[in-house]
């Protein structure tokens, strides 16, 4: 469906798309907005529910874009166009592209999460930053993990800013939010060791066995771990430091985490010869 091009900054569409940038209008209208072609075409792919597609023809970087509103469309979406001012106003970039989605939040709770037999699953905790997290997300998805666990959240993973930096991973990537007691539990239910990194930590990560059911706990930019997950974890596994910073950033922590379970998981053991 195609609705009048939208010209005035003051525009109602125009103030509730800006609104939305701030989580407590997201909360309690329970949408958010997926700037950008690879962003939206991954929301699509995945079947993220779409209400709305603001588009702005000059500021179109390649030649797909019209099929993918296209796509939108099919999906159910309303097609708004909007001259180049409005857009720049509602959009969260510095070199916008020419295409916002609005779209409803989808569930985010911890029994939605389907494992497999060995899953690997990444676990970040109260994580500040949204370009953090969703790093995280991307880097998640690139090493296959199973699910990503975001346990008492300081960010939501609605932001904008989380939806740009895993570049839409965000919609590829089984999702769960939780407190950090209740992801502890249903993880210990259902036998996932859990790893917890930490700069206080005896054995250094590589030398975990992360070939089995395993979750991976990554804490907050400025705190670390919290109590709860020092004291429940299965593991507690360090990143070695030798200069002089005392740790990594969060988001390459669980990338150095995630690779290292990559790297076993992909290593196949050699078969044993029998020389009787």
């Amino acid at each position: 469906m195609t609705e009048p091009r939208i010209t005035s900054t003051q525009n109602p569409r125009v103030k509730h798309l800006v609104r939305l940038r701030n989580r407590r209008h997201r909360d309690a209208e329970g949408l958010f907005t997926i700037e950008g072609y690879r962003e939206l075409a991954r929301a699509i792919e995945s079947g993220i529910q779409l209400e709305e597609v603001a588009y702005c023809p000059p500021l179109f970087l390649g030649a797909n874009e019209h099929s993918l509103l296209e796509a939108a469309g099919v999906a159910g979406a309303r097609l708004v166009e909007f001259a180049e001012d409005p857009f720049r106003k509602v959009s969260y970039r510095d070199r916008p592209e020419g295409l916002i989605g609005l779209a409803r939040q989808f569930p985010t709770e911890l029994d939605r999460i389907e494992l497999n037999e060995n899953p690997l699953v990444l676990v970040v905790e109260s994580i500040e930053k949204p370009g953090n997290l969703g790093t995280m997300l991307r880097t998640a998805d690139a090493a296959g993990v199973d699910a990503v666990i975001v346990s008492d959240p300081t960010t939501d993973p609605f932001n904008p800013n989380v939806v740009r930096a895993s570049l839409g991973c965000l919609f590829l990537v089984p999702l769960a939010v939780a407190s950090s007691t209740e992801t502890s539990v249903w993880l210990a239910a259902r036998d996932v060791k859990t790893f917890a990194a930490t700069p206080a930590a005896e054995r250094l990560h590589w030398e975990a066995d992360y070939r089995g059911p395993s979750a991976l706990v990554i804490g907050s930019e400025q705190y670390g771990l919290s109590e709860t997950w020092l004291k429940s974890t299965d593991e507690a596994v360090r990143i070695p430091m030798l200069g002089d910073a005392d740790s990594l950033n969060a988001a390459m922590a669980a990338g150095v985490m995630l690779y290292e379970a990559v790297r076993q998981r992909s290593t196949r053991r050699q078969p044993t010869t029998d020389n009787r």
